[in-house]
């Protein structure tokens, strides 16, 4: 194997040579007890020549010069023995035929072989250690700090070191984690913990070393790289804590996901990521009845609309997890739905998936569907969601969350399925924009179907606020604007949003199905109301910044339909506890008995004319609490009604 001669190979050979003529002058003082006589180190100058000769053309023909100190592996390192024990066995024989081995220790030889496998396999590791601990900085301060991390590790610590913070389930899972992957190049130094009986005990052998406040002394006195946030259930208060401690010591720190957006529930590296901003809402993990939601859903042919949306695609990660009989993906976009599909193939290849490019505003589509695979669970959150646009185009709010509604209705009532789960939002309640007021007639219908104690199909509403990190929502919108440089626009300095997390709304609306009556609107516990300016604050700072510093913030005025505040209930509704503390039903008014049939045909025409003046009216006839915001529609066709 042909070797570069460059300044690398040299320094290489020359720290080689001074390895090889120290390992074997160490045999012989070692044989002779460090006193040698004059005839033995006389040997040693008549053939250390030629024994370096022989080791180096070993070396050579084995690759030892091919490899890179600072990528040294098990490889190069079993090179190193099998080329140093060839080299000796071959001075040996050669030796034996020579003298006889007259004036020779034999001991020398196999002590020589020890020192030069310790010597040459040292200098490549450390090497090895060292360009793992370095970045740009060669500092002597960085080159101190080095060594004595090196140095304070113990044995077999190679790697990156961290620490976990929580000693709890979830910890100890990441430790063994860490601690059964061959692949990992990391070592666990310890955990952090707050509970005072867990410090000074061990998990899986690695020590409970302090409580989470000593997080950067413990950095700084045991070298740490990373830091692991191993909390679940973690305050917003106490998580915005630990990330600033880990910004204050600059060290890197990662978070375990919620269970909810874990395959299957299980942790593994690959979850492990880096903190996000959902992770500081302090959104307590989700407690759920199992075996309700999996008698319903579990061998069953289940159909998810909207499935390449956020809370479609959610709910359709969740449903694989109670593994139904069949998945019918439903979604108008094609590249969602391929994604998604190649998504759930991979992570549950034995559920049997059938994704489906159709609208349901085509009812002759929608009822072929049904027909051809008989849903037995259907969760329809299919849904045109954009306030300003749906201002600017009323008619496709009707044709599609109104309109599409009705047609999965009379195709869930004619296939006489089990239970049909309508995903509605805090936007219909008190509406003052076409989209809430779309939503609100949509739960209308729902309601509406289970007045007739006779049909079969349990008709049911789960209503709830905004989630974070749903596409077109304010957090990716912040976030690409802080990467701009800014400014970020936010609408009002007082406007507030209800927030929930993506995984934490789908595990509850399939709790909500598990125990939802026809006909009942069920509302999503969503905590305390977030200041949207307070939210762009955090997330400025959150991203290394400065709010009104180094990013500025503009505020926008609202727009067309946007309130400052969101409600959950009307002023016709009030709510009561169930079996959940997440989940509250309505106790609303007995249906008001308004002609919806008469109102939806007339909105189907005011739909296909494009009026959105007639829209508006028939929105407000059949929903007094609709406070229509005057805004001039795109392509509009005025008319009477």
């Amino acid at each position: 194997m042909k070797v570069k001669l460059s300044r690398n190979f040299f320094l290489t050979l020359v720290v080689d040579i001074l390895i090889l003529a120290g390992s074997y002058y160490m045999g012989h003082l070692i044989r002779f007890e460090f006193s040698l006589p004059d005839w033995a180190r006389q040997r040693f100058f008549d053939t250390f020549a030629y024994v370096l000769m022989f080791k180096i053309i070993c070396f050579y023909f084995f690759d030892v010069y091919q490899g890179m100190w600072r990528y040294t592996s098990l490889k190069d390192i079993f090179d190193i023995v099998k080329a140093s024990a060839l080299s000796t066995i071959f001075i040996i024989v050669i030796v034996l035929f020579v003298t006889r081995f007259e004036h020779f220790s034999r001991s020398v030889f196999v002590i020589d072989w020890c020192f030069t496998v310790i010597g040459l396999t040292i200098v490549r590791v450390f090497t090895r250690l060292c360009f793992e601990e370095f970045s740009g900085d060669v500092s002597l301060a960085a080159i101190r700090f080095a060594l004595k991390k090196i140095f304070s590790r113990k044995l077999g610590q190679i790697g990156r070191g961290m620490i976990i913070i929580g000693a709890g389930d979830c910890g100890q899972r990441v430790c063994r984690e860490f601690k059964e992957n061959p692949n990992v190049k990391s070592h666990v130094i310890g955990f952090l913990d707050d509970d005072k009986n867990k410090i000074g005990r061990k998990i899986h052998g690695v020590s409970v070393l302090n409580s989470i406040d000593k997080l950067e002394h413990t950095i700084r006195s045991k070298y740490v790289d990373e830091v692991i946030i191993a909390i679940p259930n973690a305050s917003a208060r106490r998580m915005r804590q630990i990330v600033a401690l880990c910004r204050q010591a600059g060290v890197e720190f990662k978070t375990v996901p919620d269970m909810g957006e874990l395959i299957d529930g299980k942790i593994t590296l690959n979850a492990i990521r880096n903190v996000e901003y959902k992770d500081l809402l302090g959104r307590r993990p989700v407690r759920l009845d199992q075996e309700s939601i999996g008698n319903y859903l579990g061998h069953k042919i289940v159909m998810v609309t909207g499935a390449g949306g956020s809370i479609g695609l959610g709910l359709c990660r969740q449903i694989c997890r109670y593994r139904p009989d069949k998945l019918i993906l439903f979604e108008r976009a094609e590249s969602p739905l391929f994604e998604i599909d190649l998504e759930l193939k991979k992570n549950f290849p034995d559920i049997d998936l059938v994704s489906i490019l159709g609208d349901i505003q085509n009812i002759g589509e929608v009822i072929r569907v049904f027909s051809q695979y008989r849903p037995e669970i259907v969760f329809h959150a299919a849904a045109y969601k954009h306030v300003p646009m749906l201002e600017v185009h009323p008619w496709k709010a009707v044709e599609n969350n109104i309109v599409g509604t009705c047609n999965l209705i009379e195709a869930a009532r004619t296939f006489q399925c089990e239970r049909f789960v309508f995903v509605s939002t805090d936007k219909a309640v008190n509406p003052t924009n076409v989209m809430g007021a779309s939503k609100r007639f949509a739960e209308l219908l729902i309601q509406r179907e289970n007045n007739d104690p006779d049909k079969g199909t349990w008709f049911i509403t789960v209503r709830f606020g905004n989630v974070v990190g749903s596409v077109g929502s304010v957090v990716p919108l912040f976030k690409k604007q802080i990467k701009e440089g800014g400014p970020v626009t936010v609408t009002h300095p007082e406007m507030i949003r209800y927030f929930m997390l993506i995984p934490e709304a789908c595990q509850l609306i399939l709790q909500a199905g598990a125990m939802g009556q026809g006909g009942k609107i069920y509302i999503l516990e969503m905590g305390k109301p977030i200041s949207i300016d307070a939210m762009a604050r955090d997330l400025i700072r959150f991203s290394g910044f400065e709010p009104d510093v180094d990013i500025k913030i503009k505020y926008t005025g609202l727009r067309a339909g946007e309130k400052l505040y969101e409600e959950l209930i009307t002023a016709h509704e009030n709510v009561v506890p169930t079996a959940h503390e997440k989940i509250m039903v309505v106790n609303s008014c007995p249906f008001r008995g308004i002609s919806l049939d008469n109102n939806l045909i007339r909105l189907k025409e005011a739909a296909a004319s494009r009026d959105h003046s007639a829209i508006r009216k028939l929105l407000k006839q059949s929903i007094p609490e609709y406070q229509p915001f005057d805004y001039p529609s795109a392509g509009e066709n005025k008319k009477s009604v």
